[in-house]
């Protein structure tokens, strides 16, 4: 499954710059949009997409997922530009955050990114637990596979 580009911004962020920040115990850190452009492009990075970078930076899923507050913005007036610094705080919560891919707990970081396959295992059960609750709304598996082959039978 092909990450979109905003997810792949965040990544390399959270790996790059977030992730040493927290293991080094910092309260504050700052990125800088031009240092993690180039960072992006050495990973085949679409050029051009400075405007995302900024925004992906700046989102609150960001934010959430890493345990972060904006501190302030530093740059041109619209905020999109390769000049621009984004300066972080931690927030101040007491217990562990949870980041997608990964865990990091009291300024440790468990795991920076799961792998190919502990992805894949936790997709196909979010998945599975989807189909197994839309099969319950129809009464079970075989009342399902009626329901859908009477729908075949009515079109032809």
């Amino acid at each position: 499954m092909n990450l979109g580009l905003s997810d792949r911004i965040r990544t390399v962020a959270r790996i790059k710059y977030v992730a040493p920040a927290l293991l080094a115990g910092k309260g504050q850190f700052a990125i800088r949009v031009k240092d993690l452009l180039g960072d992006l492009h050495a990973e085949g990075f679409p050029p051009q997409h400075t405007p995302q970078i900024c925004t992906a930076l700046q989102a609150s899923k960001f934010l959430r997922e890493n345990g972060l507050e904006i501190e302030g913005v530093d740059g041109p007036p619209s905020k999109m530009s390769t000049t621009v610094v984004i300066r972080y705080r931690v927030a101040k919560s007491g217990g562990s955050l949870s980041a997608e891919g990964g865990q990091i707990e009291s300024g440790n970081l468990a795991a920076t990114e799961e792998d190919a396959t502990a992805r894949a295992i936790r997709l196909t059960e979010k998945l599975r637990g989807m189909l197994k609750e839309e099969l319950a709304e129809y009464g079970g598996g075989e009342s399902f596979l009626r329901w859908v082959r009477s729908e075949d039978e009515d079109a032809a």
